[in-house]
Order: structure tokens, then sequence, then C-alpha cells
């Protein structure tokens, strides 16, 4: 746990300014609001470009002979395979085998990679996988990442001078300018769409964020991105996972190298695979709202999974989630849905919700 607000983002005053109380999350001021509609910022994202504030993910720089063996060892995937210039979403995991964060992990070249993570035990975990290893891992606030999302966000950082970002594939990461800024700029994001993370120094921040506004990118808020990311089916570390869950039950059994091998959790993990007690799954409901977070699932009045993260989606028009069911629920499966007073019917949906074939965030 990080203590409440023991953490600052450079951007905070601009966060107040457009109306947000700057609530925590992982101890930082967060923008989970601003005085804009959320949804009006999600269309924003949708269809042109937004960007938020996204410092509150925590930056670990990991340097010396054995950073890669150390990364290597913390999380699912073989590094081994993964070239300087290059990204990597993944696992890290428990003894158990089961979730104890989910990271991402660049190769910065020369000894030196990154982990950005968000709420779970990722920095303890790498400091035991470091221990006796020639490596220093430090945790630095003072790299700031602002992601900039949207089908237009290419032609945006284009204009801005980040000079032939349309070539930068997925998953990929350089350093450049924009703004007169020296930045790390790399092709992911959270949002389903084409997308960039600008990775910037705090004391630049500001100018950047200042430089993407007046170039036309919304200032979005984290409710807006909650949106976002239920559509595109992606997880939200402590509400769709947490450390009781494996990577197969909550659909990231692709961040494993099977043929890697060691890794903290490897043995407990394969010997879990196939005795999966649940399995994440999205949601439609019958609802003209979100549907309550925490509401129970039931299948003629047996209980059979929980909704764990809930929106109304303005533009789809529909009340979506994010749920956990046991594995015998199959797509298209009818569900009743009861929580907060609240009892609705939902039908169980493929993920992602949102470009299924993720021809949008990739293409």
């Amino acid at each position: 746990m990080t203590d409440p607000l023991s953490r600052t983002s450079a951007l905070a005053d601009r966060h107040r300014a457009l109306g947000s109380g700057l609530e925590d999350w992982n101890g930082m001021g967060t923008a989970w609001s601003y005085a804009t509609d959320p949804n009006d910022e999600h269309d924003a994202v949708r269809e042109k470009v937004g960007m938020f504030d996204m410092s509150p993910l925590k930056k670990i720089l990991v340097r010396g002979p054995d950073a890669m063996a150390s990364l290597n060892h913390l999380t699912t995937r073989d590094l081994t395979r993964l070239a300087p210039g290059q990204a990597a979403y993944l696992s890290v995991l428990t003894e158990k085998g089961t979730m104890a964060d989910d990271a991402i992990v660049y190769n910065l070249g020369e000894d030196e990679w990154m982990i950005v993570h968000g709420s779970g035990d990722t920095s303890a975990l790498l400091d035991a996988s470091a221990k006796g290893r020639d490596v220093t891992a430090v945790f630095t606030d003072a790299l700031h990442n602002i992601s900039v999302q949207g089908p237009l966000s290419a032609t945006l950082l284009q204009a801005a001078g980040a000079d032939d970002i349309a070539s930068l594939a997925y998953f990929h990461h350089r350093a450049c300018e924009l703004f007169g800024c020296s930045i790390r700029i790399s092709r992911t994001g959270y949002s389903g769409e084409r997308g960039y993370e600008l990775f910037v120094d705090e004391a630049d921040a500001g100018a950047v964020w200042d430089g993407l506004a007046a170039a036309g990118a919304m200032p979005c808020s984290f409710s807006a991105l909650d949106i976002l990311r239920i559509e595109a089916g992606l997880l939200f570390y402590g509400y769709d996972m947490n450390d009781t869950h494996t990577p197969w039950e909550v659909g990231l059994g692709f961040t494993v190298s099977r043929k890697k091998p060691a890794f903290r959790g490897r043995s407990a993990l394969f010997a879990a695979e196939g005795r999966e007690a649940l399995r994440n799954v999205g949601l439609r409901v019958d609802m003209a709202e979100a549907a309550p977070g925490g509401a129970q699932l039931y299948q003629d009045e047996r209980p059979v999974g929980v909704v764990n993260s809930p929106c109304w989606s303005r533009r789809l028009g529909q009340s979506l989630a994010l749920a956990h069911v046991t594995p015998d629920i199959a797509t298209g499966g009818r569900l009743t849905l009861r929580g907060d007073g609240v009892e609705a019917s939902a039908t169980v949906i493929a993920l992602p919700l949102h470009d299924p074939q993720k021809s949008r965030t990739r293409g």
C-alpha cells in the first residue's frame, strides 16, 4: 500500500483548474473527474484525441548487468526476446502462481530497463528478484506519464514535432523531442484506440501538457478512462484481478511464456492450469445506468459470479461490465444481477466489447 497523497503530480494545479478534486489513487492525487462530462471526454478519445495524466502509475528504472535477469525472474514473459526499443505487457506472480500485479516492461538498451505498474506488489517482488544480483532498481516520480489516445493521436503528435511517429510499431518506443522537451514516446495505452504514452521529466510535464491541449488534445479524467477500458476489456488490478486469481482465470494466459524455464510462481501456475474456479467475462446489463459494483450474479437462483467493473456507455447506449463467473457459464448465457436494491437481467458477451479485432489499437 502507498500512503494516501504521498506522491504529487507536477500537473496537479492544471487538474484543479479543470475541476478535479484530486482523489487518491496509488498515493497520488488523481483526476478522477473534471468539470467536463466524462462521456464527452470518452467521445473525444473515440473520435479525435484525448489525454490523461497517468503519472500515478509507478515507474522503476532497473539498471546493471543483471537487470534483465532480475526482471525475467519477476515476470511471466521471456524478456530475452525483448530487443531495445520494445516493450511487453506481462503478469507479476506470487509464489502461489497468482496475480501480484500486471505491468509493462521497456527495454531501454545498454542494460537499462523500466517497469511501469499500478497498485500491486511489483516493487517488493522486484527487490526480492534482484537480491544478490548486480542490479539497481530505483523508483522515480521525476518521470511523469502523459497518455495521448485516439484515432488522431499520431497526426497531432506528428504536427507537434514527433517526427515519423506513424511508423512507430505497437509496443515499441523511442526517445524524441516534443515542444522542445526530451521525452520517450511509447506506442501503448489503455483505451482501445491507437495511442501513445509520453514519458517526460516532471519539470517539462506542464509544457508538454499545455502544448498538447493547445494542439487539440482534450484533457480526460479517469472516469472517462474507466468507460474506455471496460469497453476494450482491459483489466484494472484490484478490481478485475487480485492475488487470489491466476492468469488463466482472468484471461491473461497470453502473458505467460510457456517455454521460459524459470520465474516466480511458475510451478504453481502450471499446476493450476485447467483447475480454474472462475473466468473473466463481459456483460451487457438490461439497465439504463451503470450496474452496482459488487452486484451478485445468478443463474436459476444459483450464485455464479460477481460484477467487478461496471459502466454506462452513452456512446453505445448500453450498461456494460466486466465480471467473474463460474467456468460453466457460456458466452450468451442469461443471468440475473442483484445488488444495492437493483435487480436486472444480464447477458454474457465476448471480450473485448469494443473493436473485437483490435484493428483500431494496432492499425
